[in-house]
């Protein structure tokens, strides 16, 4: 998987009307994340966004099937991300609206799951 900083920059500057778009780069692909909400994952300059019940119909309907990645044990799918069309890399506009939607599917699994708080323990301070 690989990522070129020209598909990245393309995309930020597409999305920049939706938020704050910010990219964290990992096993050689990108997360994308607006407003601090992961929506998007970028693996050899193809663009998957987050999906969900609500949502899946669309990308089915589109033939843009789950996210999938090749190990030493053969290929994983990952289906809470499908391939977005190519065709809404031609047509911000349209862009922006599915990543509207996938912004969304990140809320609300946010808001239905929120993340565990961690327990913390107090370290007592060494005496020198």
């Amino acid at each position: 998987m690989a990522v070129s900083q020209d598909f990245i920059d393309t995309l930020t500057d597409a999305l920049r009307p939706l938020g704050h778009i910010t990219v964290r780069k990992m096993f050689g692909g990108a997360a994308l994340y607006c407003d601090g909400q992961v929506f998007a994952l970028i693996a050899d300059d193809v663009l998957h966004l987050k999906v969900d019940a609500e949502t899946r119909p669309a990308f089915e309907a589109e033939e843009c099937g789950p996210f999938t990645y090749a190990t030493k044990d053969g290929v994983h799918e990952l289906g809470g991300y499908h391939r977005a069309p190519d065709r809404l890399l031609d047509d911000d506009d349209d862009l922006r609206r599915w990543v509207h939607d996938a912004v969304a599917v990140g809320r609300r699994a946010a808001q239905s799951n929120p993340v565990a708080r961690v327990k913390t323990t107090k370290v007592k301070a060494r005496k020198r």
